[in-house]
């Protein structure tokens, strides 16, 4: 079974984001670069499958030269192999420039049997690749996935609702998104982090995947990134408990104006 996994490089979470001069991105001096958590746990259950049912877990990624960071991180966790699509092009591109390129690369790696990605990277939280992927590869897709079995030929997948679970049943290949709670991603070993240093990591461009600039040509742009307003200072209210809720009531009321 060969399983194609598709990650993203994203700040991390703990990062205290600044705008950069441009005004339309953030800055990247200081900022600590990961993995991006939801394709952690794409790459967590590749890796389950694999063991349950033999074959390959090929990563692929889109990004500059750090990205390979990222891609040796999956490669440590266990991964067999993995390629980075990397062209200056695609640092300017939007959503589905880049879902474009990752098609493409996807489709330099056929055959293969099934094909996962984190339901959205956390740097924009578009939620947008999955679904980009599925109409370019003309794959039948299920997002959201809590649970993964798969069979001769197809998969059934499990999916929260609000206040309950659904299951669909697609045939393979297809690509899934993956969601908080389909499994704990394991941490990469010495030994894995050791091995993942002797792994190749393949490097292609646009041309080598048969691509060019107007394929992956922005077809929106960010006008401008603006921080959220700073929050203001917490009020305390003094007094018993009957007054503080007579003062609460009589502040809701006359300054934040809700009731």
């Amino acid at each position: 079974m060969k399983i194609i996994v598709c990650v993203k490089q994203v700040p991390d979470t703990e990062t205290r984001v600044r705008i950069g001069a441009d005004g339309r991105s953030i800055g990247e001096a200081d900022v600590n670069w990961i993995v991006s958590p939801y394709d952690e746990f794409a790459v967590e259950e590749a890796l389950k499958l694999r063991e349950a049912k033999g074959g390959e877990v090929v990563l692929v990624s889109v990004g500059p030269d750090r990205a390979q960071s990222a891609l040796r991180n999956g490669l440590a966790m266990g991964a067999d192999a993995a390629l980075h699509v990397k062209d200056p092009v695609l640092d300017a591109t939007d959503t589905l420039g880049v879902a474009r390129a990752l098609a493409a690369g996807i489709q330099s790696l056929a055959p293969f049997d099934l094909v996962l990605a984190g339901q959205q990277g956390v740097g924009g939280d578009n939620s947008q690749i999955p679904g980009l992927l599925a109409e370019l590869l003309d794959l039948p897709q299920v997002t959201v996935a809590v649970k993964i079995e798969i069979g001769d030929g197809k998969a059934v997948v499990e999916r929260e609702i609000e206040g309950a679970r659904e299951a669909w049943e697609t045939s393979l290949p297809a690509v899934i998104s993956t969601q908080k709670g389909l499994n704990e991603p394991r941490y990469a070993s010495l030994k894995g982090i050791m091995a993942a240093k002797k792994k190749t990591i393949d490097v292609k461009d646009l041309a080598a995947l048969g691509l060019d600039a107007a394929a992956v040509a922005p077809r929106t742009t960010v006008v401008g990134l603006e921080l959220p307003p700073g929050r203001p200072a917490v009020k305390m209210i003094e007094g018993d408990p009957a007054t503080q809720a007579k003062e609460l009531i009589r502040l809701l009321h006359e300054e934040a104006k809700v009731i």
